[in-house]
């Protein structure tokens, strides 16, 4: 019984007073904060109104310290402005825009290579030649079992043979009866020159090319009826718009430019280079050209180089030029070279056109470095105006030079380094020690006596290309 009422006075702890107090006080905690808290609400107001100024005046100073930025931004813009145009001002003075740098009777901007050979095209004058109809070739066929099929007719000859020459057939058909007549002969000649059709133009160059090149052992020479003659492809170059045919004012070229007329050149300019390539490889078998006719046509397939707008065909233009220097016999060339390098200077300007001119010349074999340096000595000459004999007198007149002087000028020094280089390079091996050390002293003074930071024109090109020649020089020995 005593153990029954003492586990009932443990289990009534749980109902002690001092427990129950304690939850009934914190009950009676909450009412009492949140009525703190309402209380605190004007206080809380009062610190509302009092961030709220003060963001206001924070906002005031932000702008006031904008205008006073903007101030200084303004005032920096403006000496900056000032800068610069001081700055230009100098750069005027010292690329000397007075002419100073272009020679006084050039007159020409220092711009990239490059001039318009083509100008307004003309009305061609395609060879006349007779029916097609009356060849033998058509009456041949006509007269075959085979007519009995085609139904061919005289009236349908041009028609006839237009689709033997697209075919590739017209070609197999004369190289097997070894007899080019001349009707179709003229009209082949006038398809690849003449036609606007770039297939037609594109196989009867072929035609002519296989016909000419033909060369199989053992086979019986093809008899040829007609052959053209240079006056017929220089009538065929000019109807194209070909403007350096005559020595003189290069200028009327690019003056022709503004025109609204059609300018070259044509895509039939491809078929004529071709097939001056072809003829100048055939000099054994077929006269068609003259010494003096191919040594002008040298100088109009390098002329071809200076225009831009032939740059893709340099390939077929390396060939056909190449083909023109092997026309000569080795005792011919010897003069002929001397009189093609005297003529072709006078066709180009005296500017970056004359460095593209001697570039252009392969210098694959013996013949073409002759032509390279002997082209690049003749426009040494003409920008002396005469004054020098050979590279030696430049490079005396070069090593007097002053190239500190403020007005000198750096775009022709670059011109005389990169002929006077190539009359080294491309020329006959120099025993003359003097020579040698006269072109190493001028490439030490402009690799030495111009500063890195000497910004005149071409002065930064004549340094690198002097510098590089220079190294390249001392590592063979030459100096």
């Amino acid at each position: 019984m005593a153990d029954t009422l003492t586990d009932m006075e443990e289990d009534e702890d749980i109902f002690d007073l001092g427990i129950a107090d304690s939850l009934l006080f914190q009950k009676n905690d909450a009412p009492a904060k949140k009525r703190k808290k309402i209380i605190g609400l004007d206080d809380l107001l009062n610190d509302l109104k009092e961030e709220q100024k003060s963001k206001q005046n924070k906002s005031k100073g932000a702008k006031a310290r904008k205008h006073y930025k903007d101030n200084d931004d303004d005032e920096t813009e403006i000496s900056l402005s000032k800068a610069v145009d001081q700055f230009q001002e100098e750069i005027k003075k010292i690329d000397g825009q007075n002419d100073n740098y272009n020679g006084d009777d050039s007159g020409n901007d220092i711009s990239a290579w490059g001039l318009q050979v083509f100008g307004p095209q003309r009305n061609p004058s395609p060879v006349a030649y007779s029916d097609l109809g009356c060849s033998k070739l058509v009456q041949t066929f006509m007269n075959h079992k085979l007519n009995s099929l085609v139904d061919l007719s005289m009236e349908r000859g041009e028609s006839f043979l237009r689709g033997l020459l697209l075919n590739g057939w017209l070609s197999n058909l004369v190289l097997k009866c070894g007899h080019l007549e001349e009707s179709i002969a003229i009209w082949t000649f006038n398809q690849f020159l003449y036609s606007s059709e770039e297939s037609t133009m594109k196989f009867s160059c072929e035609f002519w090319c296989s016909i000419l090149l033909y060369n199989e052992v053992d086979a019986t020479p093809i008899k040829i009826d007609w052959l053209p003659c240079y006056s017929l492809l220089k009538e065929a170059l000019e109807s194209f718009g070909f403007l350096l045919h005559s020595h003189g004012n290069v200028a009327s070229s690019k003056e022709s430019s503004g025109s609204s007329a059609c300018h070259g050149p044509p895509s039939n300019i491809r078929s004529w280079i071709k097939f001056i390539g072809a003829c100048c490889q055939v000099r054994s078998r077929h006269h068609i050209f003259s010494i003096s006719e191919t040594e002008e046509l040298i100088e109009v397939i390098i002329c071809l180089f200076i225009d831009q707008q032939l740059q893709g065909l340099s390939s077929i233009l390396h060939e056909s030029l190449l083909s023109a220097m092997n026309f000569f016999t080795d005792e011919e060339w010897k003069n002929s070279c001397q009189r093609v390098a005297k003529s072709l200077p006078g066709r180009v300007p005296k500017d970056l056109n004359c460095l593209r001119m001697v570039e252009c010349i392969p210098s694959v074999d013996t013949r073409g470095k002759q032509l390279k340096k002997a082209v690049a000595l003749e426009i040494l000459k003409l920008c002396f105006h005469e004054k020098i004999g050979d590279a030696q007198d430049a490079l005396r007149l070069l090593i007097s030079s002053n190239l500190k002087d403020r007005n000198c000028d750096f775009f022709h020094t670059y011109l005389y380094l990169v002929l006077i280089n190539n009359w080294f390079t491309f020329g006959t091996p120099s025993n003359d020690q003097a020579v040698d050390q006269m072109w190493g002293t001028f490439l030490q003074k402009c690799s030495s006596q111009i500063s890195n930071n000497d910004f005149r024109p071409y002065a930064q090109e004549v340094r690198n290309r002097a510098s590089y020649l220079l190294k390249a020089a001392s590592r063979v020995g030459s100096f």
